[in-house]
């Protein structure tokens, strides 16, 4: 059972939709308030983190050994992990074969702990030459076999857990070509226009699908929404956010900001997730929980994911395990409030 938590409808009560540009849209999301009783029998749990690869790995070995605590304590199997992009700041000079990946990657979250395939995506760190590709490297490091690293192609689906699976979760990569149409160049590099166009075709093909689980879920490097100083992405918001409303997606799981948020819109039906603490340096909130939330806080940390057929439960918790917010979801897209 999770510790104190408590019911928190007062506070997203004071929350404000009037924010939402897409208010009005029709009411798919309902909120309620409700008090979570511990984990259901026969429940699937994955743990995720965002922008953890910093070369100073001090915070990032911190949130790890809080996410092995945790494990322990609760005693669960994790049976996935979200590698939610900027898996690899600075250099990576020897590819494949580089020491980073066994001191920040194998070792940092060690298999005796997380025996599980770790499902990875790439953000804008991991697109940058230095001097060789760094989501290059990755692509292969995930091919040599003998690890849990799990990123067979830019943009991927997966089923959660494998066996009797109760989410689809699609993995997309959200390095996107300037406003302008162009591929960014140098150092730093994206998607080229074309592999943005085929993305984009293969996510409707996947989102029109029959779905074969209950629960609907994408996951992209940049957030569509955030309180944080990247802000509201204005090339996801017009070619995926219309997607996520039209096929009822249950949730948006993201990193890019280094904080922990949870935005819901009135009549949306998904909820927008950040877990960006998993170790490079905070980033202050531009917008604060009381005016677009229900939850945004500058910290270190992980997210928790606890599935079975009736319930998706979402957890944040600190670089110390401690339970910061949490929400359930149903597959209808009500949403209740924990703490």
């Amino acid at each position: 059972m999770i510790q104190n938590e408590v019911l928190s409808r007062r506070r997203f009560l004071r929350q404000s939709f009037a924010f939402s540009a897409l208010a009005g849209l029709g009411s798919l999301t309902s909120f309620a308030a409700s008090k979570h009783s511990g984990s259901p029998a026969g429940s699937s749990r994955l743990l995720m983190l965002g922008d953890w690869g910093y070369e100073n790995f001090e915070a990032q070995s911190r949130v790890a050994s809080a996410m092995q605590a945790y494990v322990r304590q609760q005693n669960f199997a994790t049976q996935a992990l979200l590698m939610l992009g900027d898996n690899w700041y600075g250099p990576l000079p020897g590819g494949v074969k580089d020491v980073r990946w066994q001191s920040q990657f194998e070792q940092m979250y060690p298999k005796t702990v997380f025996d599980c395939p770790a499902y990875a995506i790439p953000g804008n760190h991991d697109y940058q030459r230095m001097p060789q590709s760094k989501v290059a490297a990755e692509l292969e490091y995930a091919k040599a076999g003998g690890t849990r690293w799990t990123m067979p192609s830019l943009w991927y689906s997966f089923q959660f857990p494998l066996k009797n699976p109760q989410v689809t979760i699609i993995a997309l990569d959200s390095n996107m070509p300037n406003p302008d149409g162009k591929q960014a160049a140098g150092v730093n590099f994206t998607l080229t226009p074309a592999q943005q166009a085929e993305q984009l075709t293969w996510l409707e093909a996947e989102l029109n699908k029959p779905r074969t689980t209950p629960f609907l879920v994408v996951m992209g490097h940049h957030p569509i929404f955030s309180n944080g100083p990247h802000g509201d992405n204005k090339i996801l918001v017009r070619d995926w956010e219309p997607l996520l409303r039209k096929h009822n997606v249950h949730l948006y799981l993201a990193g890019h900001d280094h904080d922990m948020q949870h935005l819901e819109f009135e009549g949306h039906p998904t909820s927008f997730v950040l877990s960006g603490g998993g170790g490079a340096d905070l980033y202050p909130l531009l917008i604060d929980e009381a005016q677009r939330g229900p939850y945004a806080q500058r910290v270190y940390g992980f997210s928790d994911l606890e599935v079975t057929p009736e319930l998706l439960t979402l957890r944040h918790l600190d670089e110390k395990g401690q339970l910061l917010h949490a929400f359930t979801k149903q597959p209808d897209g009500t949403v209740h409030f924990i703490s």
